[in-house]
């Protein structure tokens, strides 16, 4: 299986910013213009950009189709996106804005069985389920909400196994202590994952530092690996990344 790297771009307020851990507290913004850093990844090889409506994410009603149409127009990058899509219509709309792939995070949450009638509605390629998750001090991989700032009383085993029993087929999955803290990918955690469910192909995110975090991960089995802070901070190449 080849492995698809995601150059990560989040959005906030129209900024590029990366939050830590997934607190919009602790933010760092960055100089890039969002549609000038999409060209720029494009240029580097990237063929597809992982894109977040942070504002969305918290609040609802994704604000990103101008953005998503402008990459499109100019760029051959395949774009999978998400942030506050709450409903069918929102799949829907993303998707008419030009998205090849839609991201569904809280309601995928809340409501795994009607996300499950998207994924069979609009096609397992349109949609990719976000399993976000937060060790809570027992060891139980907890599900927060709505920008990561609530918690569901759903676990990601549970999760797990309804979506193993889906259509789904693209799963990304973000261990949220180690998001933009550059400790590492937590490689045990996509190890389980794979081995509970190895029809989903997963993306790796959160942590991933350097090239050999990319290798590690690929050979986890992850189908995709979303690189963030990393590539903001200049730590690590696209090139190189790309090449792996």
């Amino acid at each position: 299986m080849s492995l698809t790297v995601y150059p990560a771009i989040d959005v906030r307020e129209h900024r590029v910013v990366r939050l830590r851990q997934g607190d919009y507290a602790q933010e760092t913004r960055y100089a890039h213009n969002p549609l000038e850093l999409a060209q720029h990844y494009a240029a580097a090889g990237a063929t597809w950009l992982h894109l977040v409506d942070l504002d969305a994410a918290r609040h609802g009603g994704y604000t990103l189709s101008p953005l998503v149409r402008a990459i499109k127009a100019t760029t051959p990058l395949r774009v999978q996106t998400g942030g506050g899509v709450r409903d069918e219509a929102d799949v829907r709309h993303v998707l008419d804005a030009g998205a090849d792939r839609v991201v569904l995070g809280s309601v995928a949450v809340r409501d795994p069985a009607r996300v499950a009638g998207w994924i069979a509605g609009f096609g397992a390629e349109r949609i990719t389920v976000a399993l976000d998750t937060r060790q809570d001090a027992d060891g139980i991989w907890r599900m927060p909400l709505h920008g990561w700032t609530e918690t569901s009383p759903t676990t990601l085993d549970e999760l797990l196994h309804v979506y193993a029993a889906s259509d789904l087929r693209h799963v990304l999955c973000t261990d949220i202590g180690r998001d933009g803290m550059l400790a590492g990918p937590n490689l045990a955690l996509y190890g389980y994952l794979r081995e509970r469910a190895p029809t989903l192909q997963l993306q790796a995110s959160g942590g991933v530092r350097d090239v050999g975090d990319v290798r590690a991960a690929g050979a986890t089995g992850c189908a995709g690996v979303v690189l963030g802070k990393a590539l903001l901070d200049g730590r690590l190449d696209l090139r190189e990344a790309l090449a792996c």
